[in-house]
């Protein structure tokens, strides 16, 4: 049985997008993780609401690592990504889905990695295209066959928060090649990559970055279009969850940790 993991950022944080699902709480060596459990089809989902119940959780404290491990622990292999962002480029409008194949990292405070030499040992893994390329094909199909206005790939910012940016940073970034901003993709990205789970990310603009826009950028105006994208996004979960598409693109995702022998998730 195919065990995949959808984690659900801003507007992507009520159960009923899955069916029947039933709560669960997993022990790891970095804190709890809260999530649910259920099936669709013949295929087990696991679902962990990034920020928490009643979006408590700040970008910045939220339990990355437990919440990859206990993904890791259960035996999810999929992860799909949702995420709210704004835009750093006039071509991607409010409305569109972002497939990310790129990250910019400007985090600051966070816990980025499981292998930091003490209970785990040194790692260093390789993130050149931080998300799967198996997966991204397979969702590419997806956004096409359910006729999604969205972008085949694009560069996620990932900034600190809680904070919006300012215009300046946007023009910076937008310089540099980020397409948009967003604050969670680092370091979930890169835990999963090293827990060698295969891990794609389906972004969507909910409002125009910062100096692009004419009005002040507000918390309300995100979830006001995630609410108003959330029939699409179910359907984007039920297709991913329920795909049997054969992807052309490979992946090693599954071997990022061969250096010490694959991820060693009891050896914590």
């Amino acid at each position: 049985m195919r065990k995949i993991g959808i984690i659900g950022g801003t507007g992507v944080e009520d159960t009923s997008l899955f069916g029947t699902l039933s709560p669960i709480t997993v022990e790891t060596p970095f804190g709890t993780a809260e999530g649910f459990e259920g099936k669709i089809e013949e295929t087990a989902v696991y679902f962990i609401a990034r920020h928490g119940k009643g979006h408590s959780l700040p970008p910045h404290r939220i339990p990355y690592r437990a919440n990859i491990y206990a993904l890791k622990k259960l035996g999810v292999t999929e992860i799909l990504s949702f995420t709210a962002v704004g835009s750093l480029n006039r071509g991607l409008i409010p409305g569109t889905f972002v497939n990310t194949s790129q990250i910019l990292d400007f985090t600051k405070s966070r816990e980025h990695t499981f292998f930091d030499g003490g209970t785990m040992p040194v790692c260093h893994v390789d993130f050149s295209f931080p998300y799967c390329p198996v997966l991204r094909e397979r969702l590419n199909g997806i956004l096409t066959r359910l006729g999604v206005r969205h972008s085949k790939a694009g560069c996620y910012v990932a900034t600190e928060g809680p904070r919006y940016e300012t215009a300046a940073e946007v023009r910076m970034y937008g310089l540099m090649g980020g397409d948009v901003a967003g604050m969670t993709q680092m370091p979930e990205a890169i835990l999963a990559r090293e827990a060698e789970i295969c891990y794609a990310n389906c972004s969507l603009v909910t409002n125009m970055g910062s100096g692009l826009s004419w009005t002040a950028l507000s918390h309300e105006e995100v979830v006001a279009m995630m609410d108003e994208n959330a029939k699409t996004i179910a359907r984007i979960i039920h297709a991913f969850l329920t795909d049997e598409e054969k992807p052309l693109a490979s992946c090693h995702c599954r071997e990022a940790a061969h250096a010490v022998g694959n991820f060693p998730i009891d050896k914590i």
